[in-house]
């Protein structure tokens, strides 16, 4: 919480893309709601040379361009005040030590801060080492938080190696490693859905639920991050983070209260319960796809086999899930950008009406996180004027229509607030990381190891026809895409 001090937010990397569309128009909302500390500077430090004025012009045309709300002119030279400029190296003990002097002159006496890690991956322990040795760390009179951004490591050595190199100098309790996705409303909302609803929760196990799928699909493709992205791939890009915490929140018992530990262990309990996948199981239960022209894209190999589609299938050994499937996919260069989770019930286990398959199409609880946020939940109706016909219909709740269209605000926002505030409880910790990054590990393994096809999918379509072989080796299939009832 404030404890009134002045609180400083150190960006590194801030000239990058990230402050410019993410990081600044966030904080300059939070500043516009007063949700800002009083006293609040916030410090750009990168190897550009900028002055103090030519950052804030930089940042300004940021704005223009990428701010999701209006707002006047006047509110932003209010704000932009507060924002000023060091230059400096992240590997200089010098450079490390002017920065030190510069936020001391500010604070006087004490005060908070916030280092923003908006930087690529290699130079975090750099970074974070020289900060604890110009003593930038050491919480005297206020508090020190690190925010990390993705990938946190690229398996689980380097991750381990990374929260044992960080540790050296931060406890736990100040390190706050992000992912955009949970600070998501409606990613949030899951939460909300499963225990605030009381309709829910009781049928929220395998007595009820078929199975589960998890979608995150882009309709982009790898555009300027081709070097990037053919060194990573779909499961490190995706899955070990966004796709494996989605899962953690639909099938976490419930916490004993909101309070970030009590979150983060029923979510790691989750990871832990989640059955290995052994090498000769990968195959059957896994699908790797590239789009057909990936291999062309500006900074890819030409002879890559990085994936850029992936669908898993995983089985949570524990007493709610036992026997339910999670299916997970993901991919770049499909039909349309959508983020969902569909929760598929049982069939009613007799038929008293008669239909013309036999079968009655199961309830479905979808839930909508981007692009058009909500939720839908289908069930079954009789068709007026007929002795027995029936029809899936579906309700809907949209959170443009209940709360407008401008009401859900940037993730980063969310996590830049609670970061303020101390509440760490979306923000990822070092056990639960290491313990996603367990699970790829295998499916990693056996992939670069080339010993599974690597299938390709037309760009614009919805993947391989061998993920949809995946399902209905189970006598399943993905379910639609758009929300619509078919």
């Amino acid at each position: 919480m404030d404890n009134g001090l002045p609180t400083t937010i150190v960006i590194f990397g801030a000239s990058g893309d990230l402050t410019q569309r993410k990081l600044v128009p966030s904080l300059f909302n939070l500043y516009r709601k007063g949700r800002l500390p009083k006293q609040f500077r916030i410090v750009g430090y990168g190897n550009t040379a900028f002055t103090d004025e030519q950052f804030r012009a930089h940042l300004e045309e940021g704005m223009k361009q990428f701010a999701p709300f209006e707002y006047k002119d006047e509110e932003w030279q209010a704000f932009a005040a507060n924002l000023a400029y060091q230059q400096g190296r992240y590997t200089d003990l010098a450079d490390f030590k002017k920065l030190a002097a510069f936020l001391k002159d500010w604070e006087i006496s004490s005060g908070n801060r916030i280092y923003y890690m908006a930087t690529p991956p290699g130079v975090f322990p750099s970074i974070i080492d020289l900060l604890g040795l110009t003593d930038q760390l050491t919480e005297y009179n206020g508090w020190r938080r690190v925010v990390i951004e993705k990938p946190f490591g690229t398996d689980l050595a380097s991750a381990h190696s990374l929260n044992q190199q960080i540790h050296k100098t931060l406890n736990e309790k100040q390190i706050y490693r992000i992912d955009h996705y949970l600070g998501k409303e409606t990613v949030q909302n899951i939460l909300v859905a499963r225990f605030a609803n009381t309709i829910f929760e009781p049928l929220w196990n395998r007595n009820y639920i078929d199975h589960v799928e998890i979608t995150v699909a882009e309709k982009v493709g790898v555009e300027h991050r081709g070097r990037f992205y053919d060194s990573v791939g779909v499961l490190r890009d995706m899955f070990q983070n966004h796709l494996l915490q989605l899962l953690t929140l639909v099938a976490m018992e419930p916490p004993a209260s909101f309070e970030a530990n009590a979150l983060r262990n029923e979510k790691v309990k989750v990871l832990s319960s989640i059955r290995p996948m052994k090498a000769e199981e990968v195959a059957q239960k896994t699908v790797r796809a590239q789009y057909a022209g990936y291999r062309q894209e500006s900074g890819v190999n030409p002879e890559s086999t990085t994936p850029t589609y992936a669908a898993v299938k995983l089985q949570i050994d524990n007493w709610r899930w036992q026997g339910v499937p999670f299916y997970l996919r993901s991919g770049k260069n499909l039909k349309e950008k959508l983020s969902q989770v569909t929760i598929q019930f049982k069939e009613p286990p007799h038929l008293l009406f008669p239909t013309k398959d036999g079968r009655i199409t199961p309830n479905m609880l979808i839930l909508y996180l981007q692009p058009d946020e909500g939720i839908h939940w289908r069930f079954e109706a009789k068709v007026p004027d007929t002795v027995s016909d029936l029809r899936s219909v579906d309700m809907e709740f949209h959170y443009a229509d209940s709360f407008g269209k401008t009401a859900i605000p940037d993730a980063y926002e969310r996590l830049l607030l609670d970061t303020l505030t101390g509440d760490a409880s979306l923000f990822t910790r070092a056990d639960e990381v290491e313990t996603a990054w367990g699970l790829m590990d295998p499916i990693l393994e056996a992939w670069e190891s080339n010993s599974q096809p690597l299938a390709v999918y037309e760009p614009g379509s919805w993947g391989p026809a061998e993920a949809d072989e995946l399902l209905a080796r189970d006598g399943r299939k993905w379910n639609t895409w758009d929300g619509r009832i078919e």
